[in-house]
């Protein structure tokens, strides 16, 4: 009937001269044209793309056994039925295509499994006419997993003082931050000899740094660890032997800390200045302290390793890890210890601490307590948190022997393990890292 029609007014065209169809012949026409249909799949996800040349109303919905999508168009033609002779992608196995209800088209897509199918409608844009696109997830999909890249363990090195800021002196003229700062440059270098370690320096020079800003720096450097380097005076000179503090929120946990702590902060209204802009101080003060409790216990771990290792270059002022409000320790998130490394009030003591072996001693106990802290709670990510072989050591084998039979580095093994001497027990389990 309607080819009928339209012969009827094709000749009626033809004789009358009409150059344009009548409104009611065009709306005989008016289907939406599929014009093409793109196929793409990516990270599990097929996507099938249809290109109109105007809007459409659709439906879509799955069905199963066998699993299928079906896809009705309404008022729509496919202008090009070979486009899915060779869709197959992913989930889909193929496509075909059929009429319903006379001027409706149906899509099928048939799949090799079950999914969610969605859809969307995306309007001319950038040379892009109308689309639609449809989109298959395979549930069954898993991403690979993209090996993480080993980091190294960073350990923030804080020579105290330092500028117009000499910190304390002896009776043979010695200032602290000129001690501080050589023994902090040797701790440096000892930790970067070290495999999977890298050391970052606060103060490189003789200059005057805010605490803020030392612990600003360790931040941005994203340091696992902070290590403030001191060698404080005391009224009485008989005051010997070295020191780990840890922050407390609390307070000092002795009279001697809080002496300590006290002056170390002073420092800062004497050289600096402290912005009081924030109209809430009290909260935050308060979300400082919360956001500092968690890092305390990690923070009095790795001090309790660094004074046992110390304790074995020196005498110790205390045989415990001490805990006062020192601001430089105040560093959200990143564990931090103050080092007292002796008193320089003390004349004996002085003169150790100007002597580069003893500097070098102190700095090679340092970083075997903190060698020690990371190999049982290395940061995830990082070489010294890498799982490797479990090996038991035999009797008579030495690291050389157990190097060569894994083709791994002496060095690496002892870091790995903590192993500070040559002697290895037998039965003892060694972890065997990777090579990186």
């Amino acid at each position: 009937m309607e080819n009928k029609r339209r012969n009827f007014f094709t000749r009626l065209l033809g004789l009358s001269g009409f150059a344009i169809l009548p409104s009611f012949v065009k709306a005989a026409d008016s289907a939406v044209h599929v014009q093409s249909i793109r196929l793409s799949s990516q990270d599990g996800v097929t996507r099938l793309v249809f290109d109109l040349d105007s809007p459409v109303q659709h439906k879509l919905f799955a069905l199963h056994d066998p699993e299928r999508v079906v896809l009705d168009l309404q008022r729509s033609r496919l202008l090009n039925a070979g486009l899915l002779d060779d869709m197959r992608s992913g989930l889909l196995k193929s496509v075909r295509s059929g009429v319903r209800n006379v001027d409706d088209l149906r899509v099928v897509l048939d799949l090799s499994g079950k999914t969610q199918p969605s859809s969307f409608y995306l309007k001319p844009d950038k040379g892009e006419g109308h689309r639609l696109v449809i989109e298959l997830k395979d549930p069954n999909f898993a991403a690979p997993v993209k090996q993480q890249e080993m980091r190294d363990v960073i350990i923030a090195i804080d020579a105290g003082h330092g500028g117009n800021d000499p910190g304390a002196s002896g009776k043979l003229g010695t200032q602290e931050k000129q001690i501080t700062l050589e023994i902090a440059r040797k701790l440096e270098k000892e930790i970067n000899d070290k495999p999977g370690m890298k050391a970052v320096m606060v103060r490189t020079s003789d200059r005057y740094m805010r605490l803020r800003d030392r612990i600003k720096k360790a931040r941005d450097q994203n340091a696992d660890l902070m290590v403030s380097i001191h060698a404080d005076a005391f009224p009485d000179p008989r005051a010997s032997g070295a020191s780990v503090f840890a922050l407390s929120v609390s307070g000092a946990t002795s009279e001697t800390a809080r002496l300590l702590a006290e002056k170390e902060n002073n420092v800062d209204m004497l050289f600096g200045n402290i912005s009081l802009e924030d109209k809430d101080e009290m909260v935050q003060q308060v979300i400082l302290d919360l956001s500092l409790t968690g890092t305390i216990q990690s923070s009095l771990d790795v001090g309790d390793e660094i004074l046992a290792e110390l304790s074995k270059v020196g005498n110790v002022h205390r045989q415990r890890v001490q805990q006062a409000g020192f601001a430089v320790l105040k560093a959200p998130n990143i564990p931090a210890i103050l080092l007292e490394t002796a008193f320089i009030s003390n004349p004996r003591e002085e003169r150790k601490l100007r002597t580069p072996a003893h500097q070098t001693n102190v700095a090679k106990a340092v970083l075997r307590g903190v060698n020690d802290y990371f190999v049982r709670k290395a940061p995830p990510g990082t070489w010294l948190a890498q799982k490797g072989k479990v090996y038991t050591v035999r009797k008579g084998e030495s690291l050389a022997d157990i190097s060569e039979k894994f083709g791994v580095p002496v060095k690496h093994i002892r870091t790995r393990n903590a192993i500070h001497g040559d002697q290895l027990k037998p039965g003892r389990e060694l972890v065997i890292p990777q090579v990186v």
